[in-house]
């Protein structure tokens, strides 16, 4: 399974009771199986043309209201982060995955490199911070920091950790005792993930490529607008969803008043940047005009 939907799917399923862990099992495999025998099905998933987060509202439309919560954030989840061909593999490993975890109790974790190791990190991350507030990552950004430096700083507590021949569950226990109620949620999973998943040499270094990792997860859960006048709640309401379906994400807006734009807005999101605005378009004319794209157009007509 690629490692970032490994760990997602590591983070979710193992937050489910029982129940619905076997609702969701059986929902995967009934999907896995639709893929298979529907060729138009399998030939949206698989369509090179359409980006991630067009295939990832594909299956968002396909099953909303049809399959459980943790179902549909799987498979949105594989959709999105999948290579197109591989996406019908994904979803069948995934219900794999949850049918093992089902009836052993925990899915099967190989042993990676150390950047895919990392990319697995980034999933339970991804699973881990769904529905926190954007006003926690800070929060969660710091806990992490400082927990790498506690053991880092530790002789005894780095020797316990980083054993791999140590206990699993000894060395999980011992992180649980001393973080539980002291940190941010998403920080323990994450803090228990390393020990759990991780490479036992690596802990410091993963928890330190998380801190990263969630710094810019939230520069992709914001979206400062610049707008020439105000927008009205339906015009938010409307950015919110086009770019909530853009990024997979649930966005939040920080929006600001900008008349040297004339008109129209700029997005800024992550390192994506969307501009319709005036002055944008004024400024594309003007450098077409100087660079003689224009007159070269009119001559040729």
């Amino acid at each position: 399974m690629q490692p970032k939907l490994e760990g997602y799917a590591i983070a979710l399923l193992g937050l489910l009771d029982a129940q619905t862990l076997a609702t969701t099992a059986t929902e995967l495999a009934a999907f896995d199986r639709a893929i298979l025998s529907q060729v138009e099905l399998r030939g949206v998933l698989t369509d090179t043309a359409l980006n991630a987060a067009v295939r990832s509202n594909v299956v968002r439309s396909l099953l909303d209201g049809k399959v459980n919560d943790a179902t549909l954030r799987l498979v949105t989840y594989a959709a999105a982060h999948a290579a197109a061909q591989d996406v019908p593999h994904a979803i069948s490993e995934l219900a794999m995955g949850a049918l093992v975890q089902s009836e052993c109790g925990q899915m099967d974790i190989a042993l990676l490199g150390l950047m895919a190791a990392r990319q697995r990190s980034a999933g339970v991350a991804d699973a881990g911070l769904e529905g926190v507030s954007t006003d926690d990552f800070a929060r969660i950004e710091e806990e992490l920091f400082h927990w790498a430096r506690a053991i880092e700083g530790n002789l005894e507590l780095r020797r316990v950790l980083v054993d791999r021949d140590a206990d699993v569950a000894s060395r999980l226990g011992l992180v649980t005792a001393l973080l539980s109620g002291k940190v941010h949620p998403a920080t323990l999973l994450l803090a228990e993930y390393v020990v759990l998943a991780g490479r036992a040499r690596d802990i410091v270094g993963t928890l330190d490529y998380l801190v990263d990792y969630v710094a810019k997860a939230r520069d992709w859960r914001v979206a400062r607008v610049h707008t020439a006048r105000e927008l009205d709640e339906a015009s938010e309401a409307q950015l919110v969803a086009a770019l909530s379906a853009l990024t997979g994400k649930n966005v939040e807006l920080q929006v600001a008043t900008d008349s040297t734009l004339l008109g129209g807005v700029v997005v800024e999101v992550g390192d994506l940047r969307l501009a319709a605005s005036t002055k944008g378009r004024l400024g594309a004319l003007h450098d077409a005009v100087l660079s003689g794209r224009v007159l070269e157009t009119v001559l040729n007509d």
